[in-house]
């Protein structure tokens, strides 16, 4: 993400007060700065902290070792790297209105920033085609969604975001015709990274149209979820078999996995969907967005990579019987890759 310098102060502060070509720095009071770093760091941390729960959880537990547990194991990564690598740095940089890192990482910060959302976004997009399999044919959805193609949608979605990322900001197309601007706004301590209308479009083209599938598969996820209810209420009533009930079992589990991850998709939507709006009518009206309202909408975006796990928690109950294993560290003994996370529910 670009940064953005604020308006003149009264007293002018320079990022590097002994360099001439210096950004201006625009400080805020001791107080409201220590409430900015606090804040901005629990995000933070909480990102890397909880999609570190989901990634052993899901890769120590052999329960939990499916086609598509793997594919939410590859998305923690992504948002916890978001945590480690991005977040930190924008840390310094949105309470500062310095960049303090250099030129070259810069460049690195963007490319990373920018391959991350869209790597969760491709994620989560494969997501809600193995749940839409998952829900409207369960029959054969176990030779469909293999570990192999799990192995794919992992591949293509890294590789693609991270690809796209890296060649648009080493390539310098993003600011082609923008090179006054980028030239105007050019000093020591700061990273800005201009992106002019046409990548600006296809940045939110990226965006919506994965978002658009999402949302189109999980309407139809849910119309046929209702349907299999009344069908499964129809039939339990009719007959108590031990084959039934697993199949209803069963179902209710499909759904309730599909209810989670459509809230998870609905969180990442309201978080990124606002800074891409504001990336585009900045791009087509002269970058005109005040710098506080970027910074908003830049960390609730960055906030999302921290609200899977807690929606992980509140959902699945394995995941929090997973997490008190892995803190009170009964993950250490032998054989604890085995234990039943199911043991007390039948139900995800």
């Amino acid at each position: 993400m670009s940064n953005r310098n604020g308006s003149q102060p009264t007293a002018v502060q320079f990022c590097y007060e002994n360099i001439n070509g210096s950004c201006i720095k625009t400080s805020y009071s001791p107080g409201p700065r220590v409430i900015l770093y606090l804040v901005f760091a629990f995000g933070a941390v909480l990102a890397v902290l909880g999609n570190l729960l989901v990634m052993i959880s899901i890769l120590h537990f052999k329960q939990l070792h499916s086609p598509a547990n793997f594919l939410i194991a590859s998305l923690a990564f992504a948002d916890f790297l978001v945590g480690a690598t991005v977040m930190p740095f924008s840390i310094v940089r949105s309470v500062e209105s310095c960049w303090y890192f250099g030129e070259g990482y810069c460049k690195f910060h963007s490319s990373f920033d920018g391959s991350f959302c869209y790597s969760s976004i491709f994620h989560l997009c494969f997501i809600s085609i193995d749940r839409y399999i998952a829900i409207t044919d369960p029959l054969v959805y176990p030779t469909k969604f293999t570990l192999t193609v799990s192995i794919l949608c992992i591949l293509f979605s890294w590789i693609l975001a991270l690809t796209y990322s890296f060649s648009i900001f080493y390539t310098g197309v993003n600011d082609d015709g923008l090179e006054e601007l980028v030239s105007a706004l050019s000093c020591v301590g700061g990273c800005q990274i201009a992106m002019n209308q046409t990548w600006v479009l296809i940045d939110f083209l990226l965006f919506f149209i994965p978002t658009l599938v999402m949302i189109i598969l999980y309407c139809k996820i849910f119309l046929v979820a209702k349907q299999q209810a009344r069908k499964i209420e129809s039939v339990s009533s009719k007959t108590k078999s031990s084959s039934q009930s697993y199949k209803a079992r069963v179902s209710k589990r499909e759904r309730k996995a599909a209810t989670t991850l459509g809230i998870a998709v609905i969180a990442f939507v309201l978080s990124w969907f606002p800074y891409f709006i504001e990336t585009i009518i900045d791009a087509f009206l002269g970058f005109i967005t005040p710098t506080y309202i970027y910074e908003i909408l830049v960390w609730v975006a960055y906030n999302n990579s921290a609200m899977n796990p807690l929606i992980y928690a509140f959902f699945y109950p394995w995941f929090r019987k997973a997490i008190k294993l892995i803190v009170t560290g009964k993950v250490f003994r032998g054989h604890s890759s085995t234990i039943d996370l199911f043991s007390e529910q039948n139900k995800i």
